[in-house]
């Protein structure tokens, strides 16, 4: 399968047909396809249907997907010009069969997009999978018997740790909270007799500070309010952005793949 059927006319075409939404502000994110506008994907091939992908462009429908997945976490401002850098990157009469694989080891093995790859839960688990995937980015032939057997082993191996962390937490979190419960429960006892005195005489003194307490409680409640939902909304935006961030290399990584593809 080569890329545009080896006919430079087909990429000419899906450009300016890709050129004109643009101009028109019809490349929208989280649409597939309606009433003339539509994703990276809807804007393509004015349908939904990530396999046409092969049938007309020869390009592999893995890519489309991953066009497709890219596009929607990108920004809004570069999601725009997304599906146009996509295809204009394809080189005509290139082979894309490899492209998609070796995208995919790169997520398994870069911690920089992918930090939760190195988790003592599920390292070992990732390792094999990612030795798979490098297999089929060199263009080698796995038996599927034996790939399928390694990715369930790994699945078995990263289910067993993550339960076995899990249960060390639980119980280590029920024994933290009886031994507090527990001398919580001994220092209410030996005190209670002792400080009973001490409460009543305090009591009065208490009253007559509640109102006070209560005003300076509710001003610092509301304090703590707005300094919570800035710190929330701090938070949100750092996610934000990180998450972007990792849209953006993702997306410059698969462009330099394609871009490299003979």
């Amino acid at each position: 399968m080569l890329a545009y059927h080896n006919d430079p006319n087909i990429k000419s075409a899906i450009l300016a047909q890709l050129e004109a939404h643009a101009k028109a502000d019809e490349i929208v994110q989280g649409v597939s396809w309606d009433n003339g506008k539509g994703c990276a994907v809807g804007c393509t091939l004015h349908s939904y249907n990530h396999m046409e992908y092969e049938t007309r462009f020869g390009i592999p429908v893995m890519l489309a997907r991953l066009e497709d997945c890219i596009f929607e976490g990108l920004p809004n401002n570069l999601a725009k010009d997304w599906p146009i850098k996509f295809l204009r990157s394809v080189k005509v009469g290139s082979n894309l069969s490899l492209v998609g694989w070796k995208f995919l080891h790169w997520i398994l093995t870069t911690e920089e997009v992918n930090p939760g790859i190195n988790d003592p839960l599920v390292k070992d688990a990732v390792l094999r999978v990612a030795e798979i995937v490098r297999f089929l980015a060199e263009g080698k032939s796995i038996k599927t018997s034996a790939a399928w057997s390694a990715v369930k082993s790994a699945a078995r191996s990263a289910e067993s740790a993550a339960w076995s962390a899990v249960k060390s937490a639980v119980e280590s979190a029920a024994w933290s909270a009886w031994s507090a419960a527990k001398s919580a429960a001994e220092s209410a006892a030996s005190a209670e007799s002792a400080e009973s005195a001490a409460w009543s005489a305090q009591s009065a003194r208490s009253a007559a500070q509640s109102a006070a307490w209560s005003a300076q409680s509710a001003a610092q409640s509301a304090q703590s309010a707005e300094s919570a939902a800035q710190s929330a909304w701090s938070a949100a935006w750092s996610a934000e952005s990180a998450e972007s961030a990792v849209y953006i290399k993702m997306s410059e990584k698969l462009l330099n793949l394609i871009s490299k593809a003979v």
